[in-house]
């Protein structure tokens, strides 16, 4: 294990009046990694811990609304552009000036908006279950629609209900084949979010209203992995589309696993990180 001289373990870097928490650990070439929906930071840890071992300095980063960070009332705070700019801030905060980019789901769908938007920020980026947004604008409307009643759900039932609902999803039904104490743990870390917070991330950078990517995909030209897990059909397709409209990038489909490859095989995806 590469050991190096440690940082401090967890702060809050001010940007643009927010404060984001960051736990930057670790020497080397730097790697952001960025959680999904309903998460944190946290989650990426046993990744983060992996990385470090091969002599890498990590960056988990709690995204607007999320973990540690902070959690503005204003919607268009959680704009993707916004979100972006700020993880862009950051990074220079920090003294990177590019980074590697792990991305999960939502954190894939940042990462990706990260390359577009600052292309001078990114030297490499692996998505998990990510997407470029939704290209088809009634399929946007109906997302829209659909993620304003999640929304409404979070504020009139709260964190627990919201939770629960979500993780019954049959885009997690794979998670039943991980052990107990690691969904757990992942479950106590979504109960400790906010629920204004998590609904205004929903309304400002869901995948209906975020702007999609798709028409910028040719310009990033940096190495990308498109990674989905096997029962995962839609992410799967979704991957092997991005890998052939993105210049410098491939498609890895990792078997028995659904959407949460991190949690439901953790070496595999190590090994491709």
């Amino acid at each position: 294990m590469t050991l190096g001289l440690q940082r401090s373990p967890g702060r809050r870097v001010e940007v643009d009046g927010l404060r984001l928490h960051v736990v930057d650990e670790g020497e080397g070439a730097p790697v952001l990694l960025l959680h999904g929906f309903t998460g944190c930071g946290e989650n990426l840890a046993s990744l983060a811990a992996e990385l470090r071992e091969d002599g890498r300095r990590t960056l988990l980063l709690d995204l607007i609304g999320h973990g540690r960070s902070d959690a503005p009332v204003d919607r268009a705070r959680y704009r993707m552009e916004r979100c972006v700019d700020d993880v862009a801030r950051v990074l220079a905060s920090l003294g990177v000036g590019r980074a590697d980019v792990f991305g999960y789901s939502m954190g894939g769908r940042v990462a990706l908006a990260l390359a577009v938007r600052h292309p001078g920020r990114v030297r490499s980026a692996v998505l998990v279950g990510a997407s470029a947004g939704i290209a088809d604008p009634a399929e946007r409307a109906a997302r829209v629609e659909a993620d304003e009643k999640l929304a409404a759900s979070l504020l009139s039932d709260g964190i627990p209900a919201f939770v629960e609902r979500w993780m019954a999803q049959p885009l997690f039904a794979t998670q039943r084949r991980v052990a107990k104490p690691r969904v757990s743990r992942e479950r106590r870390l979504r109960l400790k979010n906010r629920p204004h917070a998590l609904a205004l991330s929903l309304q400002g950078m869901g995948a209906g209203v975020q702007p999609p990517l798709h028409a910028a995909l040719s310009a990033v030209r940096l190495p990308v992995l498109l990674v989905a897990g096997a029962d995962d059909p839609k992410f799967v397709a979704l991957a092997r589309v991005l890998a052939a409209r993105l210049p410098q990038a491939r498609a890895a489909i990792v078997p028995n696993a659904g959407h949460s490859v991190q949690l439901e095989q953790p070496e595999a995806l190590s090994r491709l990180v």
